[in-house]
């Protein structure tokens, strides 16, 4: 069984309050993109007693083991049976980049299991073993643009805003830790709601939707505003960095004529 887990991009990121958990509330729009890992698991044909996982592609930097694919797996034989596997994760959405690529891997592994081994987990079980893996995670389950508020759990369906726009993903090749990126960035209740901004032409999201982690990335790595400032040089629409970064996103109109010096940078570009 092979299948295909599904980036995200943010919409939008404000940072609207801070938890008595540790964690902070959040307002965002999570929208899936065609940049996707693959994953492939078959049951396993040798005497072994445990899961095996093998990565390839962009190295992750930690043990398999310490994979959330591997911890999505033994979470779920927590609450239901189903035979030891042997897993391939070929990763391709890079790490550390503000693009959900590890929660996407874990919720598409949750999905999948339970339909493949019919383990009857229901959507909101789903969800909730989701939620304990990463604050992301839950969206990857249906994977379908949504407003995400609370720690990004609370999702509401969004109308699909980027139909027929063009869209260029960028990736500087530099990592921002998350817990590094909220401890410096400081919560403000916003007077209006992504759902009302999403609604103006997306031209004029420019003035209107922020991310609040871009200063913060942009002060620590200023190759990645200079990325964005070239997207909008390249006729953009609208740019943002996406999630606690570094990766970069430009919206078009149609396929741009971009310049070499980004070429470089572009980790996935086609029509939405």
């Amino acid at each position: 069984m092979i299948f295909f887990p599904n980036a995200k991009i943010n919409i939008g990121l404000r940072i609207t309050g801070e938890r008595p958990d540790g964690y902070h509330d959040i307002e965002t729009i999570f929208y899936p993109v065609g940049l996707s890992d693959a994953l492939e698991f078959v049951v396993s044909d040798q005497q072994i007693n445990k899961d095996i996982l093998k990565v390839t592609g962009i190295n992750t930097g930690t043990e398999p083991e310490n994979n959330l694919v591997m911890k999505t797996v033994i979470k779920l034989r927590g609450k239901s049976l189903f035979p030891l596997l042997k897993i391939h994760l070929h990763k391709v959405i890079p790490i550390a980049a503000g693009l959900g690529g590890g929660s996407s891997d874990a919720a598409g592994m949750l999905n999948v299991l339970n339909r493949h081994f019919g383990l009857n987990i229901d959507n909101a079980g789903l969800k909730a073993m989701a939620m304990e893996l990463g604050s992301d995670c839950p969206f990857f389950v249906d994977c379908i643009p949504s407003l995400a508020t609370g720690r990004g759990e609370i999702l509401i369906p969004v109308k699909p805003v980027l139909s027929g726009y063009y869209l260029v993903i960028i990736n500087p090749g530099v990592g921002i830790d998350t817990r590094e990126a909220y401890q410096n960035c400081r919560s403000v209740l916003p007077s209006t709601s992504l759902l009302q901004l999403i609604e103006h032409p997306v031209i004029e999201w420019r003035d209107l939707i922020l991310n609040d982690f871009e200063d913060f990335a942009f002060q620590k790595h200023p190759i990645i505003c200079d990325l964005k400032d070239e997207l909008y040089k390249s006729n953009a629409l609208f740019s943002l960095m996406s999630g606690s970064g570094s990766s970069v996103y430009g919206i078009f109109s149609e396929k741009p004529m971009l310049p070499q010096k980004l070429k470089e940078f572009v980790i996935w570009e086609g029509v939405m």
